[in-house]
């Protein structure tokens, strides 16, 4: 007979059981749905007319956006959103006016895959694994403001991410200003002649197209042939995440080449500094800061330029222009557009047989190369391979500082991602340049002088030499020498010799590249975008927002031949001719006129990058967001100068591209005047992973956990000995654990109790079923300390209590709080067990204060049982806003004990403890102490070996 389910239930019946958690919890949230009891009021509402209300702090507190998944929840999704209600309800609860809300990301392509295979229209399919998702997250008590949750989807939230991109089109970076401004202000500076035009013209006399073209070079937002993964067996282009490393598509493992389209971008280059330094300010991980800094990867150097007969010059950028006289090659990204300029129409006199690649023209080894290189991933092509592939492009560029006539080379390990797409080949200092050298016989000059006994003639070396603290050799010519000086001298004399010849210039370069913003896809945000005959892009006007996407008969993009690598795209939107094809007024003064639509669709980033302002004001069809209401929630304050979300809660799987995303358009919207925030989030926390076990049979099949049975230390599953190993909890994995069924076993307090008990926040942690039931006792422990199981009435008492109570009530209110605030979730709740253990030991009735402070203190982990037992206590006010208990200073001051917590025999920490704990409350302490944390480094833990209360001893795994 099941705990839930047991003889002693019949005996007691108003014990605290399942069936009582599953009639107290749907009470509850019924409650609270029906009185409104989360929603947060705006400043320009309620607050207006309620002083004491609107002296409260404020406090905003957001999960990352979930996408509604046909597989539903498992118990590892509903971590984060369990740990930001509990601190948002220990928030009010201290006087804060909080908001905590959640909505659905809802574009995508999974939902896009699933209409592929069904038939099903992508909408609803989403609509009805949000409302499953719905449902699953309202069972477990989370006090969101329902009034503002939305998805994607809706046409009237998308309306606004249309509104957005419209104005990062109609904008320009000034970089004088170092600020985005409207492209109105450009325009007049070309008609005025205060900025001239690329090519010296009168801004009047470029043609339309033309001022289309000089203003699509300076937009945030704009569309060229860019380079992109394109896969012909699926049909579409794919994202960088959607490659595999062998350079295959994820979905269905086609073929993926690098190929060039015409696509949208956002120009988020001209924020890289802004990017980088604004980190500084922001209250995130440094692990997470780092990661952006890296991505961003800002480094200085020189642009040099390398004159090509005929053809102009190939500009690289270079972080040791002080190698400059070493380079005696170069080398073009195969996709660099230079290419097709500089080949000559037959080889060059003399040329080296192994440069041609068999090749009896340039433009035959360039075209065979080409193909060659966009059959595989940037991963694989900056693989150190141990053999270096290129062909000879039959051109020879100068080099600037020696005049040395060098030949020019495409080679795959050369991208078009980073710096200009060229590269100058310095071979006696650089590993891959020394490799390809070798395998092309080319010539090596050494210029840094090696600190070994190898000499300076590079041909005799056996690998390249790079050094930061040698001195320059070999680098002179008539009007400059480099001999003698260290890189940093030799770096600054070569930057300035370069700009006063005019053949280059100190500079900075970014790794970022700008943001590709374009899919061959359906189901996503339609760009508001159309184009006249003569092919010019035009804004659609506000008035025609939201473009909603047009019904489709087939959902999937066409398919090719997965090894034509020339075909070009056709997308679901392009087959719907009357949509795409259609008359407008766009108010312009043009009148109507035929355009086409863009028929590529937003990433599904795009919905994510600005839904924090959308919890705000959901319901404003008026404004992307009141400026009061965005003042009031994220404007910039004490501690805060760059304003932005109070506390940001997900996991660092996002740590590059959606957070540097949406801080790109926070930057965007701010500069343009639209919010007073210059940060969209100024709290990031990462929690960490729920894992599971995961059981395989001896064909390395997962087998489901469930049904596995362990016995003397080994695990069978119908039989068979099978492996276990710790991994992700997933469907595929079939170790899945649904919310629905804990809460059916133990009820959804339980099972918040446990998913904040299991240990540190941010750190991941192994589930396990059979301890679930340890947080089921506890309540049901709460339960007995102010009900009566056979009569059901309350047994509490209106008396003082004693010194040794009070000291234990204060200290645990103390250190419960301390905990709440600093999101230590799993100490709190070992602080509370002391607590509800302290008063069940000392046997007898509870006095009301301590029973009220007890029912208060758990109100933000276990909130159903604790308005049940609020209501009992004989409030009518919910125990939601009710004041969080205030530890008095008097009674916290108690006798401690030291405790020493060793990890391999080493002392890590020493934590000031009660001499009565026990066992239990100490571990958890000891290992949600952050010296012992940050001593583990994530490494598992193997045994713990407690001594309460002087010693604790950690051995990892």
């Amino acid at each position: 007979m099941s705990e839930t389910n047991s003889a002693a239930d019949v005996a007691a019946p108003h014990r605290y059981t399942a069936a009582m958690a599953a009639d107290i919890e749907a009470r509850w949230q019924d409650f609270w749905d029906a009185e409104g009891t989360y929603e947060a009021p705006n400043p320009t509402g309620d607050l207006a007319g309620d002083p004491e209300l609107a002296a409260k702090p404020k406090k905003f507190i957001m999960d990352m956006f979930p996408y509604p998944s046909g597989a539903g929840l498992h118990v590892g999704h509903p971590l984060g959103y369990i740990a930001t209600d509990v601190f948002a309800r220990h928030q009010r609860m201290t006087g804060h006016n909080v908001l905590h809300t959640l909505g659905f990301d809802a574009f995508g392509l999974p939902a896009e895959q699933y209409a592929v295979q069904t038939g099903t229209h992508p909408r609803i399919s989403t609509e009805a694994n949000i409302e499953n998702m719905t449902a699953q997250l309202r069972r477990l008590g989370l006090g969101h403001d329902k009034r503002r949750s939305f998805a994607t989807i809706e046409a009237e939230y998308y309306k606004w991410t249309q509104w957005i991109f419209l104005q990062i089109f109609n904008s320009w970076y000034d970089t004088e200003a170092d600020r985005a401004r409207p492209i109105a202000e450009l325009v007049a500076r070309f008609e005025s002649g205060e900025r001239a035009t690329p090519d010296g013209r009168d801004w009047s006399a470029l043609s339309a197209a033309e001022r289309a073209d000089v203003l699509s070079d300076h937009r945030l937002a704009y569309a060229s042939d860019a380079p992109v993964n394109w896969s012909p067996g699926l049909g579409t282009v794919l994202a960088n995440e959607e490659v595999t490393a062998d350079g295959r598509s994820e979905r269905g493992n086609f073929p993926v080449f690098k190929a060039k389209l015409r696509q949208w971008n956002m120009r988020i280059t001209a924020y890289a500094d802004r990017l980088l330094n604004d980190l500084d300010g922001l209250d995130w991980p440094e692990a997470i800061k780092l990661q952006q800094r890296n991505w961003i990867g800002r480094s200085e150097g020189a642009r040099v330029d390398f004159p090509v007969d005929g053809a102009g010059s190939i500009t690289v950028f270079t972080t040791r222009q002080d190698t400059l006289f070493g380079a005696t090659y170069m080398v073009l990204a195969p996709e660099h557009e230079l290419v097709e300029r500089i080949i000559p129409a037959a080889w060059p006199e003399g040329t080296h047989p192994v440069w041609t690649g068999g090749h009896a023209t340039p433009a035959e080894a360039v075209t065979a190369y080409r193909k060659q290189a966009a059959a595989k991933s940037d991963v694989e092509r900056q693989a150190e391979a141990k053999d270096k592939t290129g062909v000879f492009t039959g051109a020879y560029a100068t080099n600037p500082v020696s005049g040395d006539q060098i030949p020019v080379f495409i080679a795959d390990y050369v991208l078009m991602g980073y710096g200009t797409g060229a590269i100058m080949a310095v071979p006696a200092h650089d590993a891959r340049d020394f490799a390809f050298a070798r395998a092309f016989e080319l010539p090596m000059r050494c210029v840094v002088q090696p600190s070994d006994d190898r000499g300076t003639d590079a041909s005799t070396w056996e690998d390249a030499f790079g050094s930061y603290d040698a001195k320059l050799v070999n680098s002179a010519n008539d009007e400059i020498s480099l001999d003698g000086l260290g890189v940093v001298d030799a770096k600054a004399r070569i930057t300035d010799w370069l700009k006063e010849h005019g053949v280059g210039e100190g500079t900075v370069n970014f790794r970022l590249r700008d943001w590709l913003f374009s899919r061959q896809r359906y189901w996503g945000e339609p760009f508001p975008i159309v184009y006249d005959e003569e092919g010019i892009a035009h804004p659609l006007p506000e008035s025609m927002l939201p473009l909603e996407l047009p019904e489709v008969d087939d959902y999937s993009p066409r398919t090719f031949d997965p090894d034509d690598a020339d075909t070009q795209p056709e997308t679901p939107l392009s087959r719907n001719a009357d949509w795409v094809n259609v008359t407008l007024d766009l108010g312009d003064g043009a009148g109507p006129k035929k355009y086409r639509r863009e028929t590529n669709t937003m990433p599904n980033w795009a919905g994510s990058c600005w839904y924090e302002l959308r919890y705000l004001d959901p319901n404003n069809s008026e404004k992307l967001v009141d400026p009061a209401i965005e003042q009031y929630w994220m404007g910039p304050r004490e501690g805060q100068p760059t304003g932005g979300v109070d506390l940001y809660v997900g996991g660092a799987e996002h740590a590059v591209l959606h957070l540097l995303y949406a801080r790109f358009w926070s930057k965007v919207l701010h500069d343009l005047g639209h919010v007073s925030s210059v940060e969209p989030f100024h709290k990031l926390y990462n929690q960490g992973m729920i894992q599971a076990f995961v059981y395989r049979d001896s064909r390395g099949i997962a087998v489901p956990a469930a049904e596995v049975e362990e016995r003397d230390g080994a695990f069978y599953y119908e039989g068979e000995k099978v492996s276990r190993v710790l991994g992700k909890m997933g469907k595929s994995l079939k170790n899945a654990v649904t919310p629905d069924e804990i809460c059916g076993e133990y009820g959804a307090d339980t099972l918040r109790l446990y998913e904040m008990a299991m240990g540190p926040l941010d750190v991941s942690r192994p589930w396990d079923t059979r301890a679930v039931v340890g947080q089921y006792r506890l309540l049901q422990r709460l339960w007995r300390n102010v009900v009566d199981e056979e009569s059901g009435e309350v047994t509490v008492v209106d008396t003082e209590p004693g010194e040794d109570t009070l000291r234990a009530l204060h200290k645990a209110i103390d250190g419960v709080g301390g905990d709440m605030a600093g999101m230590r979730f799993n100490t709190a709740i070992a602080k509370v067990t002391e607590l509800n253990n302290h008063l069940t030991k000392a046997g007898g009735p509870l006095p009301r204060p301590v029973a009220e402070s007890l029912v208060l203190l758990v109100a933000p982990l276990a909130p159903h049982i604790a308005e049940e037992l609020w209501r009992r206590l004989g409030h009518t006010e919910s125990v939601v806003h009710q004041d969080f208990p205030v530890a008095d200073p008097a009674y916290v001051v108690d006798e401690t004990v030291t405790c020493v917590v060793q990890i391999k025999g080493k002392v890590r920490a020493r934590l000031e403890i009660s001499p009565s704990i026990t066992d239990a409350e100490l571990e958890a302490l000891a290992l949600a102490d952050p010296a012992v944390v940050a001593a583990l480094d994530g490494a598992g833990i193997r045994k713990v070996i407690v001594r309460a209360p002087k010693l604790v001893n950690i051995v990892p795994a």
